[in-house]
C-alpha cells in the first residue's frame, strides 16, 4: 500500500485479476495525493473491507468473477453513505452504464483513459463529482436525447416473464407460443432497447418504467 499523506485521498482498489492490481498500485503510488488503503478481489470482499477502512472512494471494476458483480457492490457500498464509487472497467455498453449509475456509483471511466484523467477522476470523486469518460458521456446524452422505445404487447408480455427470471421454454409455455418465437421477440426487444443480455433487457426497462 503506498503511505500515509496528509489530506490524501484513501482509495480502496476492486478487481479481480492481481496483475490490474498489482498495476493500479504501481501507478497511484506515483501520486502524493493519493493513498491506498485496501485491495479486492470479489465483490463481497470490496463490501466488507469498504465498511471497515471507509475509504473515500473506490475502484471497481464491473465484472468480478463468482459471487456478486461490480453494480451490485457498488449498490451496496453507496447504501451506507460516506464512500463515493468510481467505476474502472473495459465496458461501456448502455446497459452497464445504466445499472452501475442507479446503484449509485460517482462516476464512470474506461481503463483505456490516460493516467492524468484517472487521478483527476478520483480526486472528484472524492469530492462527489461525477466523471464519465468521455465515450460514456457521450452515450449517457444519446440515450437522454433518445426517444422511449416502444414495445408491443407481446414483447411487454414476455419482458414480464422475463422479470421474473424465466426461461425460453418456461415463457413459451406461459404464453402459449413457441420457442422460437420468443427467441424472435427477445432479439426485437434487445434491439429496442439497446441490450446484449436479459439482465440488461430487465434493467433498462425498470429503468425507463416499462416494467411495473
Amino acid at each position: 500500500m503506498t503511505s500515509n499523506a496528509p489530506g490524501s485521498v484513501r482509495i480502496l482498489l476492486c478487481d479481480d485479476h492481481a496483475v490490474v492490481r498489482a498495476g493500479l498500485l504501481a501507478l497511484l503510488g506515483s501520486e502524493p495525493d493519493i493513498e491506498v488503503v485496501g485491495e479486492a478481489g470479489s465483490g463481497e470482499e470490496a463490501v466488507a473491507l469498504a465498511a471497515r477502512l471507509t475509504p473515500d472512494v473506490v475502484l471497481m471494476d464491473l465484472q468480478l468473477g463468482e459471487g456478486i458483480d461490480g453494480v451490485e457492490a457498488t449498490r451496496r457500498i453507496a447504501a451506507t453513505g460516506g464512500v463515493h464509487v468510481l467505476v474502472l472497467t473495459t465496458y461501456d455498453t448502455d446497459a452497464d452504464i445504466t445499472r452501475a449509475i442507479e446503484a449509485g456509483a460517482t462516476g464512470y471511466l474506461l481503463k483505456a483513459e490516460r493516467p492524468e484523467e484517472l487521478f483527476a477522476a478520483i480526486r472528484s470523486a472524492a469530492q462527489g463529482r461525477t466523471t464519465l469518460s468521455p465515450p460514456v458521456a457521450s452515450r449517457v446524452m444519446a440515450r437522454m436525447r433518445k426517444p422511449l422505445p416502444t414495445l408491443t404487447e407481446r414483447e411487454l408480455d414476455i419482458l414480464g416473464q422475463l422479470s421474473r427470471g424465466l426461461g425460453n421454454r418456461d415463457i413459451a409455455r406461459a404464453l402459449f407460443i413457441s420457442e422460437a418465437t420468443v427467441k424472435t421477440h427477445l432479439g426485437r426487444i434487445y434491439d429496442k432497447l439497446g441490450v446484449d443480455t436479459r439482465a440488461g433487457a430487465v434493467s433498462v426497462a425498470k429503468e425507463q418504467r416499462l416494467l411495473p
